[in-house]
C-alpha cells in the first residue's frame, strides 16, 4: 500500500520508503551513499528494481546525484521532511542524551588546582556546535595509530568539499571506499597518508573530499 502524507502530497511504496531511508542512515552515519549494489543487497531485490526504485523518487525531487558518480545521491529537503513525519528507529533523534553530561569544573595535570564545582553542562554540541555539517565517525582499523587515533574512537567531522595540505579528512577513493588519513595535493594526483609504517600511502587522481576532522573522542 502507498504510503502518503497529505501535508506533503507525496506518495511512496514502502520499498521506495525504505530506500529513502537507507540514503538517510549513510549519510548520516557514514557521510556518503549507499550504492546500487549494497542497497539491493540489504533489501534483497536486483539492481534493475534499485534503479527503477531510484528513478522514480528522482522523478518526485525526492533524490539527487551527480552524473556518473558513485556514491552522490543524496536526500532532498522535501525528503527530510517527508521522513521527519514518520518514527523511524533506524534514524537519530532527539533524547535527553543530548543534553550532555555535568562539567564540574577543572582538574590540574600540572600544579595542583583548588578544587572548585562549578556544575555546566558539557556536550558534543557544546564543544563543536550542532551544525548539520558536523558527525561523528567510529574508527574502524589502525592505520593512524601514530597519531594516536585508534580502532573504537569517533572522530568529529565537519562536512567540506575542500581541505587544505596536511589536514586530516574523510575522503572517497575511486567512488566507492570511505579512508580517514592525511590529504597531500601532489602535482597530478592526491596523496593519502597514513600513520601507520605498516601501510602504504593511497595515491589517486579520483579522489573526493567529504569532511575535515576537527576532534577525536574516545572510552577509555
Amino acid at each position: 500500500m502507498p504510503i502518503r502524507t497529505a501535508k506533503h502530497a507525496v506518495q511512496l511504496t514502502p520499498r521506495q520508503h525504505q530506500l529513502l531511508r537507507m540514503v538517510a542512515r549513510f549519510q548520516e552515519n557514514r557521510c556518503y551513499s549507499p550504492t546500487i549494489g549494497e542497497m539491493a543487497s540489504e533489501l534483497r531485490l536486483s539492481r534493475s528494481t534499485v534503479f527503477e526504485h531510484i528513478t522514480e523518487l528522482r522523478k518526485k525531487d525526492l533524490l539527487c546525484a551527480s552524473p556518473n558518480r558513485a556514491r552522490s545521491l543524496t536526500l532532498t529537503s522535501q525528503a527530510r521532511k517527508l521522513l521527519s513525519t514518520f518514527s523511524d528507529p533506524e534514524l537519530p533523534i532527539e533524547s535527553n542524551e543530548s543534553i550532555g553530561i555535568p562539567l564540574a569544573g577543572r582538574v590540574a595535570a600540572g600544579t595542583p588546582l583548588e578544587a572548585v564545582e562549578d556544575i555546566e553542562s558539557l556536550s558534543l554540541n557544546s564543544c563543536f556546535g550542532n551544525s548539520n555539517d558536523i558527525f561523528a565517525l567510529e574508527v574502524r582499523g589502525e592505520s593512524m595509530i601514530n597519531e594516536d587515533i585508534h580502532e573504537g574512537d569517533y572522530v568529529i567531522c565537519r562536512r567540506s568539499r575542500t581541505a587544505h595540505t596536511g589536514q586530516l579528512v574523510v575522503a572517497i577513493v575511486d567512488d566507492e571506499n570511505a579512508t580517514l588519513k592525511r590529504f597531500y595535493k601532489e602535482k597530478s594526483r592526491v596523496r593519502l597518508q597514513p600513520a601507520n609504517d605498516h601501510f602504504q600511502p593511497i595515491y589517486s587522481d579520483n579522489c573526493r573530499i567529504e569532511a575535515i576532522v576537527i576532534g577525536l573522542v574516545r572510552k577509555f
